[in-house]
Protein backbone atom coordinates (compact mmCIF):
# COMPACT_ATOMS: atom_id res chain seq x y z
CA UNK A 1 0.00 0.00 0.00
CA UNK A 2 1.09 3.24 -1.10
CA UNK A 3 1.58 6.02 1.58
CA UNK A 4 0.18 9.29 -0.10
CA UNK A 5 1.54 11.61 2.53
CA UNK A 6 3.74 14.97 1.77
CA UNK A 7 6.55 13.17 -0.42
CA UNK A 8 10.11 13.60 0.96
CA UNK A 9 12.91 13.46 -1.37
CA UNK A 10 15.84 10.91 -0.99
CA UNK A 11 18.89 10.36 -3.20
CA UNK A 12 19.34 6.46 -3.78
CA UNK A 13 23.00 5.82 -5.11
CA UNK A 14 23.08 2.49 -6.73
CA UNK A 15 20.55 1.07 -8.85
CA UNK A 16 21.30 -3.07 -7.86
CA UNK A 17 19.26 -5.40 -5.96
CA UNK A 18 19.31 -3.33 -2.98
CA UNK A 19 19.24 -0.08 -4.44
CA UNK A 20 15.77 -0.84 -6.22
CA UNK A 21 14.26 -2.56 -3.15
CA UNK A 22 14.86 0.25 -1.22
CA UNK A 23 13.33 2.55 -4.05
CA UNK A 24 10.60 0.92 -4.48
CA UNK A 25 9.95 0.79 -0.51
CA UNK A 26 10.11 4.33 0.03
CA UNK A 27 8.00 4.91 -2.90
CA UNK A 28 5.03 2.90 -1.20
CA UNK A 29 5.57 4.87 1.90
CA UNK A 30 5.35 8.33 0.46
CA UNK A 31 9.01 9.56 -0.13
CA UNK A 32 10.03 10.76 -3.50
CA UNK A 33 13.14 8.61 -4.79
CA UNK A 34 15.81 9.72 -7.72
CA UNK A 35 18.15 6.73 -8.42
CA UNK A 36 21.99 7.30 -9.13
CA UNK A 37 23.71 4.49 -10.89
CA UNK A 38 27.43 4.54 -12.00
CA UNK A 39 27.10 2.59 -14.76
CA UNK A 40 26.06 3.65 -18.33
CA UNK A 41 22.81 1.48 -18.27
CA UNK A 42 21.17 -0.74 -16.46
CA UNK A 43 23.06 -3.82 -15.93
CA UNK A 44 20.89 -7.10 -16.36
CA UNK A 45 23.39 -10.10 -16.15
CA UNK A 46 24.45 -11.90 -13.20
CA UNK A 47 25.52 -15.54 -11.88
CA UNK A 48 23.50 -17.70 -9.67
CA UNK A 49 22.28 -17.17 -6.38
CA UNK A 50 19.66 -18.09 -4.05
CA UNK A 51 16.36 -16.29 -2.55
CA UNK A 52 16.53 -17.71 0.74
CA UNK A 53 12.98 -16.74 2.70
CA UNK A 54 14.13 -13.70 4.26
CA UNK A 55 13.99 -12.09 0.92
CA UNK A 56 11.28 -14.22 -0.42
CA UNK A 57 9.36 -12.93 2.37
CA UNK A 58 9.98 -8.99 1.19
CA UNK A 59 9.71 -9.52 -2.57
CA UNK A 60 6.41 -10.88 -1.70
CA UNK A 61 5.20 -7.59 0.05
CA UNK A 62 7.18 -5.65 -2.65
CA UNK A 63 5.19 -7.34 -5.22
CA UNK A 64 7.79 -8.62 -7.19
CA UNK A 65 8.22 -12.29 -5.81
CA UNK A 66 6.59 -13.63 -8.83
CA UNK A 67 7.99 -11.80 -11.73
CA UNK A 68 11.41 -12.97 -10.21
CA UNK A 69 10.37 -16.55 -10.88
CA UNK A 70 12.49 -19.96 -9.87
CA UNK A 71 14.84 -21.40 -12.40
CA UNK A 72 15.14 -24.34 -9.93
CA UNK A 73 13.51 -27.34 -8.93
CA UNK A 74 14.30 -31.14 -7.61
CA UNK A 75 15.24 -32.09 -11.29
CA UNK A 76 18.40 -30.39 -10.56
CA UNK A 77 21.24 -32.59 -9.38
CA UNK A 78 24.57 -31.65 -7.90
CA UNK A 79 27.52 -34.53 -7.90
CA UNK A 80 31.28 -34.16 -6.66
CA UNK A 81 33.78 -34.87 -9.85
CA UNK A 82 37.45 -34.92 -9.60
CA UNK A 83 39.60 -34.00 -12.54
CA UNK A 84 39.97 -37.38 -13.58
CA UNK A 85 35.88 -37.17 -14.44
CA UNK A 86 35.11 -39.92 -11.08
CA UNK A 87 31.78 -38.69 -9.87
CA UNK A 88 30.61 -38.87 -6.22
CA UNK A 89 27.46 -37.94 -4.90
CA UNK A 90 27.20 -33.69 -3.80
CA UNK A 91 24.37 -32.07 -2.57
CA UNK A 92 22.07 -29.49 -4.53
CA UNK A 93 21.77 -25.77 -2.95
CA UNK A 94 18.12 -26.17 -4.26
CA UNK A 95 17.22 -29.06 -1.62
CA UNK A 96 18.13 -27.03 1.02
CA UNK A 97 15.72 -26.37 4.05
CA UNK A 98 12.91 -24.16 2.94
CA UNK A 99 13.19 -24.67 -0.58
CA UNK A 100 15.32 -21.91 -1.46
CA UNK A 101 14.98 -19.98 -5.28
CA UNK A 102 17.23 -20.83 -7.18
CA UNK A 103 17.89 -17.99 -9.64
CA UNK A 104 19.98 -15.69 -11.97
CA UNK A 105 21.10 -11.80 -10.20
CA UNK A 106 19.56 -10.06 -13.40
CA UNK A 107 16.35 -12.40 -12.38
CA UNK A 108 16.02 -10.27 -8.84
CA UNK A 109 17.17 -6.69 -10.92
CA UNK A 110 14.65 -7.26 -13.55
CA UNK A 111 11.14 -8.32 -11.06
CA UNK A 112 12.15 -5.17 -8.96
CA UNK A 113 13.21 -2.91 -11.84
CA UNK A 114 9.50 -3.32 -13.12
CA UNK A 115 7.96 -2.37 -9.90
CA UNK A 116 9.53 1.04 -10.21
CA UNK A 117 7.20 3.66 -11.63
CA UNK A 118 7.78 5.14 -14.86
CA UNK A 119 7.79 8.16 -13.73
CA UNK A 120 10.72 8.26 -11.11
CA UNK A 121 13.55 10.07 -11.78
CA UNK A 122 17.06 7.44 -12.80
CA UNK A 123 20.49 9.14 -13.89
CA UNK A 124 22.80 7.34 -15.23
CA UNK A 125 26.71 7.55 -15.37
CA UNK A 126 26.23 9.59 -12.48
CA UNK A 127 28.07 9.49 -9.14
CA UNK A 128 28.32 11.52 -5.96
CA UNK A 129 31.85 13.39 -5.18
CA UNK A 130 30.63 15.54 -1.93
CA UNK A 131 28.23 15.51 0.43
CA UNK A 132 27.62 17.86 2.82
CA UNK A 133 24.57 17.70 6.21
CA UNK A 134 23.09 20.17 8.36
CA UNK A 135 19.95 19.79 10.65
CA UNK A 136 17.72 20.30 7.47
CA UNK A 137 19.02 18.02 4.60
CA UNK A 138 21.88 16.58 3.10
CA UNK A 139 23.21 18.57 0.11
CA UNK A 140 24.77 16.66 -2.39
CA UNK A 141 26.90 17.09 -5.43
CA UNK A 142 26.15 14.84 -8.35
CA UNK A 143 29.42 14.27 -11.51
CA UNK A 144 27.64 13.01 -14.67
CA UNK A 145 30.27 11.16 -15.79
CA UNK A 146 29.22 10.79 -19.32
CA UNK A 147 28.53 14.96 -20.19
CA UNK A 148 31.33 16.05 -17.88
CA UNK A 149 28.89 17.90 -15.95
CA UNK A 150 28.11 18.82 -12.11
CA UNK A 151 25.41 19.54 -10.57
CA UNK A 152 24.53 19.77 -6.26
CA UNK A 153 21.21 19.00 -4.77
CA UNK A 154 19.62 18.53 -1.83
CA UNK A 155 17.88 15.53 -0.25
CA UNK A 156 15.93 14.68 3.01
CA UNK A 157 18.26 11.40 3.05
CA UNK A 158 20.69 10.10 1.12
CA UNK A 159 21.17 6.25 1.01
CA UNK A 160 24.31 4.79 -0.17
CA UNK A 161 23.14 1.00 -1.69
CA UNK A 162 26.79 1.19 -3.85
CA UNK A 163 28.37 -1.96 -3.10
CA UNK A 164 31.33 -3.25 -1.39
CA UNK A 165 33.36 -0.17 -2.41
CA UNK A 166 30.83 2.32 -1.63
CA UNK A 167 31.69 5.91 -2.40
CA UNK A 168 28.79 7.02 -0.34
CA UNK A 169 30.62 5.03 2.38
CA UNK A 170 33.84 6.74 1.44
CA UNK A 171 32.51 10.43 1.28
CA UNK A 172 30.42 10.17 4.67
CA UNK A 173 32.16 7.41 7.00
CA UNK A 174 35.96 8.83 5.81
CA UNK A 175 38.99 6.47 4.60
CA UNK A 176 38.54 4.27 7.16
CA UNK A 177 39.64 0.64 5.81
CA UNK A 178 35.88 -1.07 6.60
CA UNK A 179 36.67 -4.20 4.10
CA UNK A 180 37.68 -6.85 5.77
CA UNK A 181 39.62 -9.62 3.53
CA UNK A 182 39.15 -13.59 3.56
CA UNK A 183 41.54 -14.11 1.39
CA UNK A 184 39.94 -16.00 -1.10
CA UNK A 185 39.30 -15.17 -4.31
CA UNK A 186 35.76 -15.73 -6.46
CA UNK A 187 35.86 -15.59 -10.95
CA UNK A 188 32.01 -15.99 -12.03
CA UNK A 189 30.30 -15.71 -15.03
CA UNK A 190 27.01 -17.39 -16.76
CA UNK A 191 27.86 -19.71 -19.64
CA UNK A 192 25.80 -19.68 -23.33
CA UNK A 193 25.16 -23.04 -23.51
CA UNK A 194 25.41 -26.19 -21.58
CA UNK A 195 28.81 -27.93 -21.48
CA UNK A 196 29.65 -30.27 -23.63
CA UNK A 197 28.85 -34.25 -22.09
CA UNK A 198 26.50 -32.33 -19.51
CA UNK A 199 22.75 -32.06 -19.62
CA UNK A 200 20.73 -29.20 -18.70
CA UNK A 201 19.86 -30.09 -15.39
CA UNK A 202 23.82 -31.21 -14.08
CA UNK A 203 25.92 -29.18 -11.58
CA UNK A 204 29.50 -31.03 -11.17
CA UNK A 205 31.37 -29.65 -8.37
CA UNK A 206 35.49 -29.62 -8.29
CA UNK A 207 36.57 -29.57 -4.61
CA UNK A 208 40.22 -29.42 -3.45
CA UNK A 209 42.03 -28.09 -0.69
CA UNK A 210 42.25 -24.31 -1.30
CA UNK A 211 40.09 -23.84 -4.46
CA UNK A 212 37.22 -25.04 -6.13
CA UNK A 213 34.85 -24.87 -9.45
CA UNK A 214 31.25 -25.16 -9.46
CA UNK A 215 28.58 -25.71 -12.25
CA UNK A 216 25.04 -24.25 -11.05
CA UNK A 217 22.69 -25.40 -13.16
CA UNK A 218 18.82 -24.29 -14.44
CA UNK A 219 16.28 -25.99 -15.70
CA UNK A 220 15.26 -22.82 -18.41
CA UNK A 221 18.57 -21.56 -18.65
CA UNK A 222 22.57 -22.27 -19.23
CA UNK A 223 24.59 -22.61 -16.24
CA UNK A 224 26.57 -20.30 -14.28
CA UNK A 225 30.18 -21.42 -13.89
CA UNK A 226 32.27 -20.11 -10.52
CA UNK A 227 35.64 -20.62 -9.62
CA UNK A 228 36.81 -20.15 -5.81
CA UNK A 229 40.35 -19.87 -4.50
CA UNK A 230 42.04 -18.91 -1.60
CA UNK A 231 45.36 -16.47 -1.98
CA UNK A 232 47.99 -15.27 0.38
CA UNK A 233 48.33 -11.92 -2.29
CA UNK A 234 44.86 -10.18 -3.04
CA UNK A 235 46.82 -7.70 -5.08
CA UNK A 236 49.14 -10.28 -7.04
CA UNK A 237 46.04 -11.30 -8.52
CA UNK A 238 44.85 -8.51 -10.46
CA UNK A 239 48.32 -7.88 -12.00
CA UNK A 240 47.88 -10.38 -14.49
CA UNK A 241 44.56 -11.65 -16.89
CA UNK A 242 41.86 -13.23 -14.79
CA UNK A 243 42.47 -16.66 -16.46
CA UNK A 244 45.79 -16.97 -15.98
CA UNK A 245 45.36 -16.44 -12.40
CA UNK A 246 42.99 -18.43 -12.48
CA UNK A 247 44.36 -21.50 -13.84
CA UNK A 248 47.65 -20.86 -11.59
CA UNK A 249 45.08 -21.22 -8.77
CA UNK A 250 44.60 -24.64 -9.69
CA UNK A 251 48.31 -25.60 -11.09
CA UNK A 252 50.76 -27.10 -11.26
CA UNK A 253 48.28 -30.40 -11.53
CA UNK A 254 47.68 -31.06 -15.17
CA UNK A 255 43.68 -29.74 -15.20
CA UNK A 256 42.03 -32.69 -17.17
CA UNK A 257 40.11 -32.69 -19.80
CA UNK A 258 36.58 -31.12 -17.59
CA UNK A 259 38.72 -28.58 -15.45
CA UNK A 260 40.22 -27.58 -18.82
CA UNK A 261 36.91 -26.97 -20.45
CA UNK A 262 35.81 -24.49 -17.95
CA UNK A 263 38.95 -22.55 -18.54
CA UNK A 264 37.99 -22.39 -21.66
CA UNK A 265 34.62 -21.10 -21.33
CA UNK A 266 35.49 -18.41 -18.74
CA UNK A 267 37.85 -17.16 -20.98
CA UNK A 268 35.47 -17.17 -23.48
CA UNK A 269 32.73 -15.21 -21.85
CA UNK A 270 32.11 -11.66 -23.19
CA UNK A 271 31.35 -10.93 -19.68
CA UNK A 272 32.42 -11.79 -16.06
CA UNK A 273 33.12 -11.36 -12.42
CA UNK A 274 36.47 -11.32 -11.04
CA UNK A 275 37.14 -10.03 -8.01
CA UNK A 276 38.55 -10.26 -4.12
CA UNK A 277 36.05 -11.59 -1.10
CA UNK A 278 35.41 -9.63 1.70
CA UNK A 279 33.37 -8.60 4.38
CA UNK A 280 32.23 -4.88 5.14
CA UNK A 281 31.90 -4.51 9.20
CA UNK A 282 31.33 -1.42 10.59
CA UNK A 283 30.50 -0.12 13.96
CA UNK A 284 26.99 1.96 12.59
CA UNK A 285 25.31 1.63 9.23
CA UNK A 286 23.76 5.49 9.27
CA UNK A 287 25.57 8.84 10.01
CA UNK A 288 23.03 11.85 9.86
CA UNK A 289 21.15 12.03 7.13
CA UNK A 290 23.14 8.78 5.36
CA UNK A 291 22.35 4.96 5.75
CA UNK A 292 24.04 2.66 3.95
CA UNK A 293 21.95 -0.59 2.68
CA UNK A 294 23.03 -3.94 1.32
CA UNK A 295 26.75 -4.63 0.27
CA UNK A 296 27.88 -0.93 1.23
CA UNK A 297 26.65 -1.98 4.77
CA UNK A 298 27.31 -5.28 5.57
CA UNK A 299 28.61 -7.56 2.28
CA UNK A 300 28.02 -10.95 3.22
CA UNK A 301 29.88 -12.65 0.35
CA UNK A 302 28.53 -14.93 -1.82
CA UNK A 303 29.65 -17.83 0.42
CA UNK A 304 26.48 -17.03 2.82
CA UNK A 305 23.83 -16.80 -0.50
CA UNK A 306 22.35 -14.11 1.67
CA UNK A 307 23.43 -11.16 -0.48
CA UNK A 308 19.74 -10.62 -2.19
CA UNK A 309 17.81 -11.91 0.75
CA UNK A 310 19.62 -9.38 3.28
CA UNK A 311 19.82 -6.57 0.02
CA UNK A 312 15.70 -6.81 -0.47
CA UNK A 313 14.84 -6.60 3.19
CA UNK A 314 16.74 -4.35 4.53
CA UNK A 315 15.64 -1.99 1.85
CA UNK A 316 11.81 -2.66 2.84
CA UNK A 317 12.11 -2.53 6.42
CA UNK A 318 14.11 0.71 6.36
CA UNK A 319 11.15 1.81 4.56
CA UNK A 320 8.76 0.50 7.39
CA UNK A 321 10.83 1.94 10.06
CA UNK A 322 10.68 5.99 7.95
CA UNK A 323 6.87 5.59 7.81
CA UNK A 324 7.15 4.10 11.90
CA UNK A 325 8.90 7.31 12.75
CA UNK A 326 7.79 9.95 10.16
CA UNK A 327 8.87 13.18 11.87
CA UNK A 328 11.93 11.43 13.45
CA UNK A 329 14.64 10.39 10.89
CA UNK A 330 17.27 9.46 13.62
CA UNK A 331 15.04 7.31 15.57
CA UNK A 332 13.54 5.76 12.30
CA UNK A 333 17.68 5.22 11.02
CA UNK A 334 17.89 3.78 14.81
CA UNK A 335 15.11 1.26 14.89
CA UNK A 336 16.06 0.26 11.98
CA UNK A 337 19.76 -0.81 12.13
CA UNK A 338 19.11 -2.06 15.92
CA UNK A 339 16.66 -4.45 14.55
CA UNK A 340 19.03 -5.63 11.26
CA UNK A 341 22.38 -5.30 12.67
CA UNK A 342 22.25 -8.55 15.03
CA UNK A 343 20.65 -10.23 11.87
CA UNK A 344 23.19 -9.88 9.51
CA UNK A 345 25.91 -10.21 12.14
CA UNK A 346 24.22 -13.73 12.23
CA UNK A 347 24.93 -14.08 8.33
CA UNK A 348 28.51 -12.54 8.09
CA UNK A 349 29.59 -15.35 11.03
CA UNK A 350 27.46 -18.12 8.86
CA UNK A 351 29.04 -17.35 5.88
CA UNK A 352 32.94 -18.47 7.49
CA UNK A 353 30.77 -21.57 7.76
CA UNK A 354 29.66 -22.30 4.51
CA UNK A 355 32.79 -20.77 2.60
CA UNK A 356 34.30 -24.39 4.09
CA UNK A 357 31.63 -26.05 1.93
CA UNK A 358 32.64 -23.47 -1.09
CA UNK A 359 36.45 -23.78 -1.20
CA UNK A 360 37.89 -26.03 1.33
CA UNK A 361 40.91 -24.07 2.95
CA UNK A 362 42.84 -26.73 3.33
CA UNK A 363 43.70 -30.85 3.69
CA UNK A 364 42.11 -30.57 6.86
CA UNK A 365 38.72 -29.05 5.47
CA UNK A 366 38.55 -31.04 2.50
CA UNK A 367 38.85 -34.55 4.50
CA UNK A 368 35.65 -32.69 6.59
CA UNK A 369 33.78 -31.81 3.61
CA UNK A 370 33.89 -35.20 2.07
CA UNK A 371 33.16 -36.36 5.44
CA UNK A 372 29.99 -34.57 5.90
CA UNK A 373 28.77 -35.43 1.96
CA UNK A 374 28.61 -38.76 2.73
CA UNK A 375 26.85 -38.29 5.68
CA UNK A 376 24.38 -36.38 3.86
CA UNK A 377 23.74 -38.76 1.15
CA UNK A 378 23.37 -41.95 3.20
CA UNK A 379 20.00 -42.54 3.10
CA UNK A 380 19.16 -42.60 6.93
CA UNK A 381 21.92 -40.39 8.86
CA UNK A 382 21.25 -37.56 5.86
CA UNK A 383 17.30 -37.65 6.88
CA UNK A 384 18.33 -36.86 10.30
CA UNK A 385 21.09 -34.54 9.29
CA UNK A 386 19.22 -32.61 6.90
CA UNK A 387 16.60 -32.27 9.52
CA UNK A 388 19.33 -31.04 11.98
CA UNK A 389 20.45 -28.29 9.77
CA UNK A 390 17.30 -27.19 9.30
CA UNK A 391 16.63 -26.31 12.43
CA UNK A 392 20.17 -24.87 13.31
CA UNK A 393 20.66 -21.35 13.67
CA UNK A 394 21.84 -20.45 9.96
CA UNK A 395 19.18 -22.40 8.40
CA UNK A 396 16.48 -20.73 10.85
CA UNK A 397 18.24 -17.12 10.29
CA UNK A 398 18.02 -17.30 6.31
CA UNK A 399 14.48 -18.23 6.24
CA UNK A 400 13.34 -15.59 9.14
CA UNK A 401 11.47 -12.93 8.08
CA UNK A 402 13.57 -9.69 9.19
CA UNK A 403 11.20 -7.37 7.84
CA UNK A 404 7.78 -8.38 8.80
CA UNK A 405 5.58 -5.68 10.54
Amino acid sequence: MTDTGGNRRVLVVGLGIAGIATAVRLIQVGWEPVLVERAATRRSNGYFIMLFGTGAASARRLGVLESIGDRGGPRLVAYEVNRAGRRSPGVSPASLSGRPRVILRGDVERGLFSALPPEVEIRYSTVPTRIVQDEAGAEVTLHDTASGTTVTERFDLVVGADGMRSTVRRLVFGPEEFLHPLHYMIGATVLDEPLAGLAQHDGPVLAEPGRSAWIFPFLDHPPSLLFSYRTADIDAEFTRPPIDSIRAAFAPQRPGPFLESLFERFEQAPEFLFDSVHQVKMPRWHRGRVVLVGDAAWCLTLYSGMGASTGIAGGELLGTMLQRHPDDLPGALQAWETRMRPFIETQQDGALVTRRLFTPHDRKEQIMRTGMLRLMNSPVIGAAMNKIMANGRDMRAKNLDIAAA
